[in-house]
């Protein structure tokens, strides 16, 4: 009989397929004759007449951004006039008529820096006869930077990794970044303006919030000044930050700095958003293809938050509850969750939130069998590591008792990485093109 382990992987390579960025941008626009069409299933169509366009720009920035301009470039070919798309290193691919700049994630470098001022430039000569298709996936926050002066680049990488360690969630660690950033927070929007915008999106965060994602380059931006300087005050940085970030958000309090673009201002009037690509249709395929495997299944959500410690406790009850009295399926179970957990960073380990969230499940289910458990990031990157996450079981526990390594040592040190290393389990897939958060994968056999 296939292994549980193998089985989960099966369904984690189902999740992905169902999210290719290429194949999603395909799906999204279509061009017959000298009319494009936008539009997704389920989704109203919209129609451009590619002839009212002296120009067409492709430019965007993510881990997903490549397959999605290859997408574009075969579709639009010759009738692109420039292009530019920002990735993450190792995550590049040939492109005829766009260029592709490789940049640092998650904390930013001179490549990304460099690739936004050239985007920006790009922007601010466009016209009104210009259509800009902008690509936005994972990752864009990062690999566009382009701090406010005089706020400098190694002062928002020390801001991005303060950030990072502090268990702050996307929504809080983009409010912040919006608000000190001349790329973020609809500011793109307003460089393009009045030029056509179409903004094909892969969403990466909890919800699908358009103004979260990428950190909305080209989306009305809610949040204000007075909630970035409360996440400061969230995570006690504001002693440990530069002193130009507190006071450009100290004068953005006091309203001598502009706000960043919110509705209803002419900006966003020729703008078009459209998500192409989510974590729920991910779960959707994972669900199917364990249908296919003779798994009864549920989706418990696809906007799972929190602390990956307690998070890994709400699946081990759930894991007990079936065990126990079958509810709310009896075996065999697959129960699928996605979304995006948190960290606090207290300890020098390695790891990330998917092998954290693994070791603190396979801690709280050791005395059970019959129980796998994968904790995947989609882009095939789980933090400063090589891996997209792990893979646990009930007896991952014991074998590393056997290997006289004590569990509970390598989680608060936040070293997760490495037990896996000596224990085996680390989930290694390279870099997959694609960003649509985590997924969560719960088999009981």
């Amino acid at each position: 009989m296939e292994s549980l382990r193998s089985v989960a992987r099966k369904i984690f390579r189902a999740a992905l397929k169902a999210v290719d960025p290429y194949k999603a941008a395909h799906n999204s626009f279509t061009v017959k004759g000298t009319v494009l069409s936008l539009g997704g299933k389920g989704q109203k169509t919209l129609a451009y007449d590619l002839t009212l366009f002296k120009r067409i720009l492709v430019l965007g920035a993510g881990k997903a951004s490549v397959p999605m301009a290859a997408a574009c470039e075969e579709i639009l070919q010759k009738r692109i006039s420039k292009g530019i798309i920002v990735t993450k290193y190792g995550h590049s691919g040939p492109l005829k008529y766009i260029t592709t700049v490789e940049a640092g994630h998650p904390v930013p470098d001179k490549a990304g820096l460099h690739a936004a001022q050239d985007i920006l430039t790009l922007l601010k000569g466009s016209q009104a006869d210009d259509l800009v298709i902008f690509l936005t996936s994972g990752g864009c926050s990062a690999l566009l930077p382009l701090p406010v002066p005089p706020i400098t680049l190694s002062e928002k990488k020390k801001l991005t990794n303060l950030l990072l360690k502090s268990g702050a969630t996307i929504h809080e660690i983009n409010t912040v970044r919006k608000h000190i950033s001349m790329t973020k927070g609809g500011k793109l929007a307003k460089l393009a303006y009045p030029s056509t915008v179409i903004n094909l999106i892969l969403s990466d965060v909890v919800g699908d919030e358009l103004d979260v994602i990428g950190s909305g380059p080209f989306i009305p931006d809610s949040s204000t000044f007075q909630e970035a300087w409360e996440v400061l005050e969230k995570y006690n940085l504001k002693s440990r930050l530069p002193e130009s970030i507190i006071k450009h958000l100290q004068a953005g309090l006091k309203g001598k700095v502009q706000e960043t673009p919110k509705p209803r201002q002419p900006y966003f009037r020729k703008v078009k958003n459209l998500i192409i690509g989510s974590n729920l249709v991910a779960l959707k395929a994972a669900e199917i293809k364990a249908r296919d495997m003779g798994f009864e299944t549920l989706i418990l959500s696809s906007q799972m938050q929190g602390e990956a410690r307690e998070l890994a406790k709400v699946y081990a009850a759930i894991a007990k509850e079936i065990v126990k009295s079958g509810h709310p399926f009896s075996p065999p179970v697959c129960l699928l969750a996605g979304g995006e957990p948190t960290v606090v960073v207290k300890g020098k380990g390695l790891g990330g939130r998917n092998t954290e969230l693994a070791l603190a499940l396979a801690i709280e289910i050791q005395k059970l069998n019959g129980i796998t458990f994968l904790s995947g990031g989609t882009d095939g990157t789980d933090g400063p590591t090589d891996a997209a996450g792990a893979i646990v079981s009930g007896s991952t526990y014991r074998k590393a008792l056997k290997k006289g390594l004590k569990p509970e040592n390598y989680l608060a040190h936040n070293d997760s990485y490495s037990f896996f290393k000596e224990t085996g389990g680390l989930l290694i897939t390279g870099p997959t093109r694609t960003n649509v958060m985590d997924i969560h994968i719960m088999l009981i056999g």
